[in-house]
């Protein structure tokens, strides 16, 4: 084959940029002494078919390698050797006979991966990854733009993409994957959802073993959060084989999701890779630059920092990091069109160079002013491993957070604590004590009662403790402390008085969340009572507990109609997607826009350290909508409500979680006028008015 000619190219754009003559590759390696670029015709190919030795005379420009081939083209595929300093003591961990994959890169292979070869000092060329060139302007869509969609009006469902229809049950054409989720957007509309929240997306060892069982079997990496490409998509998620489809695959999503009017959001994770501790593999960072890219110990840099509780910390806020994350976000933006992101143990992007937390990170300020970024949504999990929380406090001004004081207070009160109906209403009215002392506002909360990480909500309401030993680690994994109820018995039972309140709980806790100022998420699977056998920390199970059954569809119908009822209520009642907190205003007819009561009306409990029973009446910000009026009875006895008297309106029930199995049907409900002075609420539900 005859070898492409080199020029000496630019630095930037970083990475592989294909153009009309060739392709520009540019590298940052700031300590680097020598660089050497392999071209391969096949991501399967051991051999390069080119290795190009970058002379720092010509192809480096400050801190970056760079060189242009002439008529190389997309779907070539590629790798670098990098040489420098080898003091780690120093921080230094350059070592040329490690095959590095490229940052930038859209595109991974991993055809002849291992992991192993990847740790240690000898030659992994046979066993390395490829990167692959890609034109990311191959693509026609057809008009499509992110959807800007303001953050009050969305209702979050966080998806697992394999998870989600890896199980037969799902009926899917290609399981597992992104065209598998295309065909669950009929669901999803139905469901009223309008967004997905994907956990991790980006490239990532889907092949490691992170624990070899007694039995034989090998737990992989199932969640994904350790990335390895972040400008490429997870090509095990795709269902063509064929090189650089997982793009087009991850775009005809997003495409279809857009015209389904669902966002699209991505879990990212930037606070670590999966690199690793001192003694795990070296696949890009730890070769290239380690000195800049990680935050090391300081008085012996061969170890790492591990504030992310993952073995290594990203060092986000070196300019260079802090350029790399605003790339890679500004690509996905607008060359995939997603509309937002969230981000995984955000605080460590508040962290300085030697981990201090900063009162103005510049990784977290550029990506608030951005100007690409101004409709994409900012959500971060406002804290990290190392015990820096930032819930109320977290850097910026329209970030929004995983709002992880909602969750426990909401998850306490259902459980039944006494005393906390105060705590509760300041979390149902937007938690003014976390966002409204700086300016911020009700829509920076995102409201949750649980996640990926921890009980679905059908274990929340089945067990006590976790029971993780499937996991292989001696059920240590996973928090201890789930504020959970199992409703009188451990786990699954043919009791039909338990699985009855099981039932009903679940339904208290969609009908909190959806009438919460905020913004509401849940997890996929919640609506139709997906349980993980009490496992609260799936991250490795790629298999039955940690995939959702499609068949509990038709079995819990009446859950998925409820959560279907209680998010058309929301989206209905604009009373419920407030940008501002309450001013203490009457509407046209006489209904305050919030009043908190107890048994009693205008008698909250706030002071009472037995009460379990809270009501509110919110009344409506826009003609033509209803008031609501509800009460939540988390105490064990059915209690007598008073009910507000309406002078030009009728009170019709819209929802009661104690009524049997019946699915919450809103047209039947609204024939069901209320027109007593009192409504008796059963023990351990909540009932929903609406005015008319």
């Amino acid at each position: 084959m005859t070898a492409f000619a080199c020029r000496p190219g630019k630095p930037h754009p970083v990475g592989a940029t294909p153009g009309a003559e060739g392709v520009n590759f540019s590298l940052y390696s700031q300590h680097a002494t020598g660089v050497e670029l392999s071209l391969f015709a096949k991501a399967n190919d051991k051999e390069p078919s080119q290795t190009i030795t970058l002379d720092p005379a010509i192809n480096r420009s400050f801190f970056f390698w760079h060189v242009h081939v002439d008529g190389l083209k997309p779907g070539w595929h590629y790798a670098y050797r990098v040489d420098g300093p080898r003091n780690k003591a120093d921080g230094h961990r350059f070592n040329p006979a490690k095959v590095l994959l490229d940052p930038y890169a859209r595109g991974i292979s991993n055809l002849l991966w291992d992991r192993v070869a990847a740790c240690g000092d000898s030659d992994n060329l046979h066993q390395s990854m490829r990167c692959e060139v890609i034109d990311p302007a191959d693509y026609d869509w057809e008009g499509d733009r992110p959807l800007a969609r303001p953050m009050k009006d969305s209702i979050i469902y966080e998806v697992h993409v394999r998870g989600f229809t890896a199980s037969a049950s799902s009926g899917a054409s290609a399981p597992g994957t992104f065209r598998a989720l295309m065909d669950k957007i009929p669901y999803l509309m139905e469901l009223g959802i309008t967004a997905v929240e994907l956990l991790p997306i980006f490239d990532f060892d889907e092949t490691e073993v992170v624990r070899q069982m007694p039995d034989g079997a090998r737990l992989r990496n199932f969640w994904g959060y350790s990335t390895i490409g972040y400008f490429a998509p997870e090509a095990s998620y795709c269902a063509s084989k064929e090189e650089g489809e997982h793009i087009r695959e991850l775009r005809d999503l997003i495409k279809a999701m857009h015209a389904a009017g669902i966002e699209v959001i991505l879990d990212v994770v930037f606070n670590h890779t999966s690199e690793g501790n001192h003694l795990g593999p070296t696949l890009h960072f730890k070769g290239i630059d380690n000195l800049t890219y990680y935050i090391l110990v300081d008085n012996d840099r061969r170890y790492y920092m591990d504030y992310t509780g993952c073995g290594n910390t990203m060092n986000c806020n070196h300019p260079i990091s802090d350029k790399f994350i605003q790339d890679c976000l500004e690509y996905w933006v607008r060359e995939l069109h997603i509309d937002g992101f969230r981000f995984d143990e955000g605080s460590i992007l508040s962290r300085d160079e030697d981990g201090r937390p900063m009162r103005h990170p510049p990784a977290l300020w550029n990506l608030e002013l951005s100007e690409t970024f101004v409709d994409t949504k900012l959500i971060a999990e406002a804290w990290d491993a190392a015990g820096l929380y930032q819930v109320g406090n977290f850097p910026g001004m329209r970030w929004a957070e995983w709002n992880g004081r909602y969750r426990d207070d909401v998850r306490r009160f259902v459980r039944g604590d006494p005393g906390i109906v105060g705590a509760v209403a300041t979390r149902i009215a937007g938690s003014a004590d976390l966002y409204q002392w700086n300016g911020r506002g009700p829509d920076n909360s995102i409201n949750f009662v649980n996640c990926h990480d921890g009980f679905t909500l059908m274990d929340l309401v089945s067990y006590n403790t976790k029971h993780n030993d499937a996991n292989g680690e001696g059920n240590r994994d996973g928090i201890d402390d789930n504020l959970s109820w199992n409703c009188g018995w451990e786990g699954d039972t043919e009791s039909a008085e338990i699985r009855s309140l099981r039932k009903r709980q679940i339904k208290n806790f969609a009908a909190i969340l959806m009438l919460s100022q905020g913004v509401p998420m849940f997890l996929a699977g919640d609506e139709m009572g997906r349980s993980q056998d009490g496992n609260n920390n799936a991250y490795c199970q790629d298999n039955a507990v940690g995939w959702l059954n499609w068949t509990l569809l038709e079995q819990n119908r009446d859950l998925f109609e409820f959560f279907k009822g209680m998010i058309a209520l929301r989206k209905r009642c604009s009373q419920l997607r407030r940008e501002n907190y309450f001013q203490g205003q009457v509407n046209g007819h006489g209904v305050a826009e919030i009043a908190w009561h107890g048994c009693q009306l205008n008698a909250p409990g706030w002071n009472d350290p037995a009460c379990r029973v809270l009501a509110v009446t919110l009344g409506a910000l826009v003609d033509g909508e209803p008031d609501l009026h509800v009460m939540m009875n988390m105490d064990d006895r059915l209690l007598p409500f008073e009910i507000p008297v309406l002078t030009e309106r009728r009170w019709w029930r819209y929802a009661d979680t104690a009524l049997g199995d019946a699915a919450l049907d809103a047209a039947a409900a609204a024939a069901t006028a209320i027109d007593g002075a009192e409504y008796l609420v059963t023990g351990r539900s909540v009932v929903i008015l609406a005015s008319r």
